[in-house]
């Protein structure tokens, strides 16, 4: 049986919506929207940066395809502020929220990884994947010399194959 961590009002509405559309049985563990709730020691046991969703079935395979989204989400927002927002309208406090934000994030990835070459246990996943990428968006906007884990897993990444023919070539 899944367990669904979920608060409705944000992101894992999808997860529930992708649960119920293949007719896949699962409890829900609805939860509110307050950090009271999401950074209980309880919670933070289940997911370390206390956010929804959270599977608890094929728990680090699921849990790692949406953890690439938090940390593409802050990403994505320094990609904004230094490329698409012009120059004098960007903002130094959201540049700087986000950049510990992102850190934040790869502090947890860089634990997880302690122990193992690749997020999963069982090896190279469609979630290293996710996160990959999810870390070459952030790259530029952080350093990883403070996460030994992650800056060898985030090499490990960039020399596979794969990863380097998705790589545009020179000019394009």
């Amino acid at each position: 049986m899944i367990t669904l961590y979920h608060v409705p009002s944000v992101r894992s509405r999808r997860s529930s919506w992708q649960l119920n559309e293949l007719g896949i049985e699962f409890e829900l563990v609805e939860m509110v929207f307050d950090l009271k709730v999401l950074r209980a020691p309880e919670f933070l046991a289940i997911h370390p940066l206390g956010r929804a969703p959270v599977y608890q079935e094929r728990y680090e395979w699921l849990q790692s395809m949406h953890y690439a989204e938090t940390v593409a989400v802050h990403a994505a927002s320094l990609v904004q502020q230094s490329v698409f927002i012009p120059e004098e309208q960007r903002s130094p406090i959201v540049q700087k929220s986000e950049s510990c934000r992102l850190e934040k994030a790869v502090e947890i990835l860089d634990n997880h990884l302690k122990d193992r070459a690749h997020l999963l246990a069982s090896g190279f996943s469609a979630a290293d994947v996710n996160v990959g990428y999810s870390s070459f968006l952030g790259a530029p906007f952080i350093s990883f010399d403070g996460f030994p884990n992650t800056m060898k897993y985030y090499d490990r990444i960039r020399e596979r194959p794969a990863f380097q023919a998705s790589v545009p070539k020179e000019g394009k």
